[in-house]
């Protein structure tokens, strides 16, 4: 299963942190922090999350830890919400998630929250697809079968915009991602939004016809490595280690180094061939530089306040949000929303000291 329900906020029961929970586990002051030496992150299964599996598996993780006298545990997490429970909920210091679900998962609930690497974006693993119709304006009046509140919610609204359209004019339908493959065979379906590896096997199907990929919109569905702001701060080294750790590999995926790949593509369930097929959606940002460019570009925080701004209109940033920018998001570019209440912090200094060190 990929990217397996990933949702937002208002989708599953997790509920906000309490304010005496954050009092208790943001507001430490530094006399009352302490020196740590173990940490953990977790990850689900995705293209651009397979890495993880490898770094994992074959010491890289460990290499770079013992380089900064450190020791990090890397939890596969078969349930991608989940996974981002245990990071929300202060049972993990870092967690594989995207941009949307960072904002309206932990930073929604008060979760001081640092995307330290941008893995990649979504580049056609997401998308829409139709059936009597190979043109996305045919969506009008139909029903959309979805997962709702998720990425694939924001990329059929992305979709809509498009073509001059907007949610009122069709009805999504809420569907669990691990039935959505099957019910795409059933002559009451008539469009769905879903994700690889679902989508291939939704487009090899017939009458299938891909009107809308996340191609069409670069750079908004990103998928990151978060960890919390404040372990961060005081303790660095886990930052150092997990970029380290994390451009080794991508080095080895540059390369298209088979080996690595075929353990990816194993650990995903798949074989080589289907793997390749899903990274030839992926846009993974194996150039350090690169993605350091993305996150001090003027365009990435344009991005997140579309982001913002679909989450509010959606309830997903709280029943008594006021507005898209309740909560602050930072960027080397600039803050969009609070100023005082920024939770969702772009940082790419740990990969530029990395750059620096080649």
């Amino acid at each position: 299963m990929t990217r397996a329900n990933r949702i937002s906020l208002k989708s599953f029961s997790l509920a906000p942190l309490s304010a005496a929970l954050l009092a208790s586990t943001l507001a430490i002051s530094p006399a009352q922090a302490q020196e740590r030496d173990e940490f953990s992150v977790c990850w689900s299964i995705y293209a651009g999350w397979m890495p993880w599996a490898y770094a994992d598996i074959e010491g890289v993780v460990d290499k770079w830890a013992d380089e900064y006298g450190i020791s990090i545990d890397v939890v596969q997490v078969n349930d991608y919400v989940e996974s981002i429970n245990q990071f929300t909920s202060g049972n993990v210091d870092g967690c594989a998630m995207t941009n949307m679900d960072t904002l309206t998962i932990p930073a929604a609930s008060g979760v001081d929250s640092t995307a330290l690497i941008v893995g990649d974006y979504s580049n056609g693993n997401d998308g829409i697809v139709m059936k009597n119709s190979d043109e996305l304006a045919d969506i009008e009046g139909s029903n959309v079968n979805l997962v709702q509140f998720s990425v694939s919610h924001y990329l059929l609204a992305r979709a809509l915009e498009s073509v001059g359209l907007t949610e009122r004019d069709i009805e999504t339908i809420n569907t669990a991602d691990a039935d959505i493959v099957g019910l795409f065979t059933s002559e009451s379906t008539e469009a769905v939004t879903t994700w690889n590896p679902q989508l291939s096997a939704i487009t090899e199907m017939p009458n299938a016809n891909v009107v809308y990929t996340s191609a069409e919109i670069p750079g908004e569905i990103l998928d990151l490595m978060v960890v919390n702001t404040q372990t961060l701060a005081e303790n660095p080294e886990l930052g150092h280690a997990l970029v380290g750790a994390w451009y080794e590999v991508m080095e080895l995926m540059a390369n298209n180094d088979e080996r690595a790949l075929t353990m990816m593509a194993d650990a995903a369930g798949t074989d080589l061939e289907g793997y390749r097929n899903q990274l030839a959606a992926t846009y993974l940002y194996t150039d350090p530089a690169e993605a350091i460019e993305l996150m001090e570009s003027p365009e990435l925080l344009d991005t997140m306040e579309r982001v913002a701004e679909f989450s509010f209109e959606h309830g997903l940033l709280g029943d008594m949000a006021p507005n898209a920018g309740v909560v602050g998001i930072e960027t080397p570019s600039g803050v969009f929303g609070d100023e005082n209440n920024v939770l969702l912090r772009f940082n790419p200094s740990f990969t530029q000291a990395y750059l620096d060190a080649q």
